[in-house]
């Protein structure tokens, strides 16, 4: 009796049976970056603002490789790793084949479906050297959790949904929602459903008006350094039509750069809810959503512009609606488990910076890649090519292709002369990159940012606040500076312990994270761990 007793004891003292919540709700907001984020919360009321103040928050998560951008960031949050490890180092790659840049998740082999597929565009995740979040629930569920990606970008998409799951992305020449043949022979009838709707067409007439009353935006509405990018113009409200006269694909990116960019993509997460039912038994289902909106706004209109402030407020207002759909899904907040977290940050706009007092600059690669190759014939008495990808540097041309050149001698020179640019911090070649000083700190960056297929014959690091830009105007990302590279992560739900959490953590931590939410093991090539301080262990 006494045996029996104490095995009750022990049985009763183990947790209850695992049970994973029905439903995880993976939220990407491209381009969000920590500051741009703290500087808008106080006027954030909907589900954004809600999910900051009822979920685990970290302020301040960094990436820890050096080139910070889209494509990377989706499939770090993914797998839990590093480039060094997924592969994924830069939206674009260079092809030596070509002697051109393709999209980093180019595939021939699988054209979109129902669509034209333009040469060297991503469609599949052939690229994508370790196993993401999604792939690995898939497994664990013996393929019955189903997964869906949902993004305005393909390279965000794909990650998101691995290789088992259903990625979707928004094709601006169709003006409708599509996917590759990796993922897909047809359709389904959701899918075919929500695209006959056409809510892109229906927003041809509207204009982007501002969502609050005028006074409550901070600065100038018409700053000079702002494009007048789609026939919208630099100021509100601004035209949808892109000089269009009916709907066509210069109102689609017109569409997808205004704060109405938000809508589509939840109204098309709440098609994807009821058509593949998630959320509606106890085997664990993804829904991964990424909203490129506030990227596309950024790019044009810089983080500090009137349209990121009502971007903000109008994701803000989706946010509420997504997550109200997510958790009726899943029949309540109990059976509801939330990730938000971006991609990378951004820079201003150069030319703001400057008029601030700011040491910044536009560094125009192709003028660089010139200088260059000016420097290198020089010195070698023959034409090397010189493509300039952000800060990859890659060399060609018959002299080094066959062999008449030292390629360790013409990449060390090319690195030395880089080096001495005033817009640099340092250079390397590839030969010298595991071996190099690291006095600064940024080199072990870009290290974990190198894959030895995909990135440079040479690499540099920009110097602060230089902006990386063939366009005279707007700005973009890519540095491993904290503009670029710091984001928040939230975590909320089922299992999760609320609050501030002040500590700097790495994105490479989401997915290990998730997968103690879902009682499952990590993606196998995961570097990062689960944040324990923010779980509680309930079941």
């Amino acid at each position: 009796m006494s045996r029996l007793i104490a095995a009750l004891l022990v049985l009763f003292a183990l947790p209850a049976s695992a049970k994973a919540p029905k439903l995880t709700l993976f939220i990407s907001v491209d381009a969000m970056g920590s500051d741009l984020l703290l500087r808008n919360r106080p006027r954030l009321t909907g589900g954004l603002g809600r999910l900051l103040s009822t979920g685990a928050y970290y302020p301040y998560a960094r990436y820890a490789y050096a080139e910070a951008r889209t494509a990377p960031g989706h499939a770090t949050l993914a797998t839990g790793a590093n480039p060094w490890r997924h592969g994924i180092v830069d939206n674009d790659i260079y092809d030596r084949a070509s002697g051109q840049a393709v999209q980093v998740y180019t595939d021939p082999t699988h054209p979109v479906l129902n669509a034209e597929t333009p040469p060297g565009s991503d469609t599949s995740p052939v690229n994508l050297m370790a196993e993401t979040l999604a792939d690995r629930l898939r497994v664990s569920t013996q393929g019955r959790g189903k997964v869906v990606a949902l993004s305005y970008k393909s390279r965000a998409a794909i990650p998101l949904a691995g290789r088992q799951g259903q990625a979707w992305w928004f094709d601006e020449a169709a003006g409708r929602m599509v996917t590759s043949t990796w993922y897909a022979k047809q359709e389904p009838a959701w899918m075919q459903a929500f695209n006959a709707r056409k809510l892109p067409d229906a927003a041809f007439s509207k204009t982007w008006e501002l969502l609050r009353p005028r006074a409550e935006y901070v600065g100038e509405d018409d700053r000079q350094m702002e494009p007048e990018a789609y026939g919208m113009g630099r100021v509100f409200p601004h035209a949808l039509k892109g000089g269009l006269q009916a709907p066509g694909p210069a109102s689609y990116r017109a569409f997808a750069v205004s704060g109405y960019s938000h809508d589509l993509l939840v109204q098309a997460a709440k098609a994807a809810l009821e058509g593949e039912g998630l959320g509606q038994d106890d085997v664990p289902d993804l829904l991964a959503v990424s909203f490129s909106g506030t990227d596309a706004v950024f790019h044009a209109f810089g983080p500090y512009s009137w349209e990121m402030q009502d971007t903000m407020l109008r994701l803000d207002q989706a946010m509420g609606e997504l997550i109200a759909a997510a958790e009726r899904a899943a029949g309540g907040k109990a059976n509801l488990v939330i990730m938000l977290s971006a991609d990378h940050g951004g820079a201003e706009i150069p030319e703001a910076w400057a008029q601030a007092g700011m040491p910044a600059a536009r560094l125009n690669p192709v003028e660089a890649a010139k200088g260059l190759a000016q420097e290198l014939k020089a010195k070698f008495g023959v034409d090397v090519t010189v493509k300039l990808l952000e800060l990859d540097v890659h060399l060609g041309g018959k002299a080094l292709e066959s062999g008449q050149l030292d390629a360790v001698a013409v990449r060390r020179a090319a690195a030395a002369w880089l080096a001495k640019q005033p817009y640099t911090v340092w250079a390397v070649a590839k030969d010298d990159l595991s071996t190099a000083q690291d006095p600064d700190g940024l080199l072990a960056a870009m290290r974990r940012g190198y894959y030895p297929a995909r990135s440079g014959d040479v690499v540099f690091m920009a110097k602060p606040f230089q902006v990386v830009s063939d366009y005279p105007r707007g700005t973009n990302h890519g540095t491993p500076y904290s503009y670029d590279t710091q984001v928040p992560v939230v975590f909320a739900g089922r299992g999760v312990k609320p609050g501030l959490y002040l500590e700097e953590i790495n994105p490479v931590d989401v997915a290990p994270t998730l997968s103690a939410l879902l009682e499952m093991g990590m993606p196998a090539s995961a570097e990062g761990k689960p944040r324990a301080e923010a779980l509680t262990g309930a079941r």
